[in-house]
């Protein structure tokens, strides 16, 4: 798939995707650690408070491409779960968003580069 045809997908779908990516990822990072209660570890990165506290560490890394990604999940939001403000999980969107464009685009590298400096604690 090409990045056109990635830009043009749904929001809510790469949201989708990209919490998935990162749940894959955060998982990956606390087995390998293997330290504690790895489902309680979790949840210090994947609530929608944690992923805007991320997205704030990294938004000046984005490329042009990944910011209007971003953008576009952020402001595609109109609620908010009880657990996070609607502008913290907004941002958190945006960030599922990236990561989706980074996974489908074969972007590897970048992904772990962004995943380390948003959450590698």
């Amino acid at each position: 798939m090409n990045t056109k045809d990635i830009i043009q997908l749904p929001t809510a779908s790469l949201a989708y995707l990209g919490d998935a990516v990162l749940e894959v990822m955060v998982r990956e990072l606390l087995v390998l650690d293997g330290r504690g209660d790895i489902h309680e570890r979790a949840l210090e990165y994947v609530t929608a408070v944690s992923q805007s506290a991320a997205s704030d560490l990294i938004m000046d890394d984005f490329t042009d491409e990944e910011l209007s990604i971003f953008k576009r999940g952020r402001n595609s939001t109109h609620t908010a779960p009880k657990s996070a403000t609607r502008a913290q999980y907004s941002r958190a969107t945006g960030l599922e968003c990236v990561f989706a464009y980074l996974h489908l685009s074969g972007q590897q590298e970048r992904m772990q580069k962004l995943f380390q400096k948003a959450f590698v604690k």
